[in-house]
């Protein structure tokens, strides 16, 4: 008995450990990541590439129209921070469901306040206000998954643009290519996207190949 209660516990302290986890990550038409999607016990939380939370609820995904996805509320338990909790973190979202989230306080260096800190048990960090200026400001890490940018030295249409999430690397077009597809993205992880040229007059620009909703590494990568 006292065996199947340790295995018990060890079992819910993994589960907790592991439940949230980067699930999505939103790039844009023009290769900018707009949003990376964090997947709680109870929900997903859409967050900025600059740590703010942008909005939260329960995906639902259309058994109609392949890849189609909406936010739904999530009726379940959802606290804010009150007039009486730190200022950095009044008015923002502080449970959802049973996965606390924190923030930078206003005790905590200038450049953090009010940034997210965490949700569960993933921490966020920051690329702070020394290094790069391209870098400069965006989440460096979501748990164990880094996030690598272009730099500043890099090509003028990569600059700033998502290099890596966790194990995955991301290729975009340079300012040398088509003026129709430069900047947009060539590839994400082993998967290659192509595009019309500047001379398809009706098509100019839309994809071509490669399908806008990818699972690569466990992670949906979303091409809107």
């Amino acid at each position: 008995m006292r065996h199947f209660l340790f295995v018990l516990l060890l079992t819910t302290s993994f589960n907790s450990v592991f439940s949230q986890r980067i699930s999505k990550i939103t790039l844009t038409g023009t290769g900018s990541t707009e949003m990376i999607t964090v997947a709680t016990d109870d929900a997903i939380i859409n967050i900025s590439p600059e740590g703010n939370v942008i909005s939260y609820g329960i995906e639902y995904f259309s058994e109609k129209i392949a890849n189609y996805s909406r936010l739904e509320n999530y009726t379940g338990r959802i606290d804010m921070y009150g007039t009486y909790e730190d200022k950095a973190s009044q008015g923002k979202l502080k449970y959802l469901g049973k996965t606390p989230v924190t923030y930078y306080a206003s005790y905590d260096l200038e450049f953090l306040r009010g940034k997210l800190k965490s949700i569960g048990s993933l921490s966020v960090s920051y690329y702070m206000q020394y290094d790069d200026e391209a870098l400069r400001g965006k989440m460096k890490s979501i748990g164990s998954s880094a996030l690598n940018y272009f730099s500043s030295f890099d090509n003028e249409s990569l600059k700033g643009k998502l290099k890596s999430a966790g194990i995955t690397n991301l290729n975009y077009y340079s300012s040398f290519d088509d003026v129709a597809f430069k900047g947009k993205i060539k590839s994400i992880g082993q998967v290659s996207f192509s595009y019309y040229p500047s001379f398809d007059s009706r098509h100019a620009g839309a994809l071509k190949s490669g399908a806008q909703w990818q699972n690569i590494n466990g992670i949906i990568f979303y091409i809107k």
